[in-house]
């Protein structure tokens, strides 16, 4: 039964599939609470181990209506690790800054066949009318809904897949003993 909004302004009820990922409105708010802009203050574990338990909620959700046995066993992987962590939670959140999801690359839906799903969530990523698919660093098959893999990576920083740190920066080499640094002029003669 329509609505009166919906009849007087003569809007047809659509038959859009549920999604099955979670609001993680609650998650990003306790983020909040813990990231501060003041770079001495750190959070504490009980602050930590309560953003930790809002992600093991979102998996546990998620299991909960897991579509294959594969599906299940990866986020009971992945909340096992949280649950280590809960349990003892480190003094500062090892994840990503926003900024790092910010700049992430993004898959075009025109490159995403139908069968492609989210690791973590499962679904098809052509079942969302406007996907916003990321490309972890790590690996160039590691597409996650950027949904489901961006609260992984605030708190966690590695990837769900492989567990690679990706907010570590990459070290340049640095010349072996005998060798000589080579002067880098640009190109440019005096």
């Amino acid at each position: 039964m329509a609505s009166p909004y919906e009849v007087e302004h003569n809007i047809k009820p659509t038959t859009k599939k549920p999604t099955r990922r979670p609001s993680m409105s609650s998650f990003f708010s306790q983020l909040d609470n813990i990231e501060t802009q003041n770079p001495h203050a750190q959070p504490t574990p009980v602050e930590v181990a309560a953003a930790e338990r809002l992600l093991r909620d979102q998996l546990a959700v998620l299991r909960s209506t897991a579509p294959n046995h594969a599906n299940q066993a990866f986020l009971d992987e992945l909340m096992n690790d949280v649950e280590s962590l809960i349990d003892s939670p480190p003094e500062k959140v090892p994840g990503v800054p926003q900024s790092y999801l910010d700049e992430l690359e993004r898959v075009p839906k025109k490159a995403l066949k139908k069968t492609d799903t989210c690791p973590i969530c499962a679904e098809p990523f052509l079942d969302d009318e406007y996907p916003l698919v990321v490309v972890l660093p790590c690996h160039s098959t590691h597409r996650f809904d950027l949904e489901c893999v961006g609260p992984w990576l605030r708190l966690q920083g590695t990837c769900p897949l492989d567990r690679k740190e990706l907010n570590k920066k990459k070290e340049v080499p640095k010349p072996e003993e005998g060798e000589e640094e080579e002067e880098d002029d640009g190109g440019l003669y005096a």
